[in-house]
């Protein structure tokens, strides 16, 4: 295949933790606004509470109430010693104030698992003492009374171990062959279940590094592939001769052999973008996650981690 050059490097993904939630409604229009609101400022950990996103859409035989549905993904570092607490409180707040909210929406978890938050019970104190306990769709289920009718919500959510923060670089000799590329590529994790990206538009024209020369801020400009800093940084710049823009994609995923895929998916949807010139990634060398993600297939061992 010809095309961008593929650089022999790899993308450095560390282990998360993350909750599922089927959301379902009356029609496509409501489903997406449950969608967006649901998943809105969750671009990345580094100020959001949780990066979330779209995983997939469901049709109706799919779905536990015979309407069309959407399974969400919501992660949060595994490094945070309140990991546990924290994801539950992002859910308890993105479907109580995003989905309870929103017209015909319901709630329900894919996959309890071993690990479970009661998470329904909490959210139906909404009723104010009218809420209630029924089976459902064949499901043990919370019913709270709501202007709109009934608002249905599984009484538990589950969460399991997953990745965070595989991640492949566009780098094209304008910002138009950058952003194609990267919405090529977008368009095909998109289609890989399991992952999500949680920029806008799958996403992010901001790539940064860990840290900041200013003591407040965790994280910063990754000035070395800041293409109009080439001429400042003289010989500290990484940018390629030829690269005036380079846009990023980040999965998010349940598993390393997941996000492998779909970043082999996306390589593929994007090599051969006209003005691409290369296609890279981020990593610190091991020092964020031991969970690497390479760029070129015959490089993937076939287990996660070291």
């Amino acid at each position: 295949m010809t095309g961008a050059e593929i650089e022999d490097t790899y993308a450095e993904a560390f282990r998360s933790i993350y909750a599922e939630a089927l959301i379902t409604a009356r029609d496509k229009t409501w489903l997406d606004h449950a969608v967006q609101a649901a998943t809105g400022n969750a671009s990345s950990s580094i100020l959001c509470d949780c990066e979330a996103g779209l995983d997939r859409y469901l049709t109706r035989d799919q779905t536990p109430d015979g309407r069309i549905g959407a399974v969400l993904q919501f992660h949060v570092p595994r490094f945070r010693k309140d990991r546990v607490e924290h994801l539950e409180r992002c859910l308890l707040v993105r479907l109580s104030q995003n989905v309870l909210t929103c017209a015909t929406a319901a709630a329900f978890c894919p996959d309890p698992g071993a690990n479970h938050y009661k998470l329904g019970r909490k959210i139906a104190f909404f009723g104010d003492g009218h809420q209630f306990r029924d089976v459902r769709h064949g499901r043990r289920v919370w019913v709270i009374p709501i202007l709109g009718g009934e608002f249905i919500i599984d009484r538990r959510f589950g969460w399991h171990e997953g990745l965070m923060g595989g991640n492949l670089w566009f780098m094209g000799r304008d910002i138009d062959s950058a952003l194609l590329a990267a919405e090529r590529a977008a368009a095909a994790v998109a289609e890989v279940s399991g992952t999500i990206q949680p920029f806008p538009g799958g996403i992010a024209g901001s790539g940064s590094k860990a840290g900041s020369r200013y003591k407040f801020s965790i994280a910063s400009t990754y000035e070395a592939y800041c293409p109009t800093l080439k001429t400042k940084l003289g010989t500290a710049s990484k940018v390629p001769d030829g690269v005036a823009s380079i846009m990023e994609i980040i999965i998010n995923g349940k598993d390393l052999a997941t996000i492998a895929t779909a970043t082999q998916r996306a390589i593929e949807a994007a090599r051969t973008t006209p003005g691409l010139v290369r296609i890279s990634a981020g990593n610190y060398g091991g020092r964020l996650g031991k969970s690497f993600i390479y760029l070129r297939p015959e490089r993937q061992p076939g287990s996660e981690g070291k």
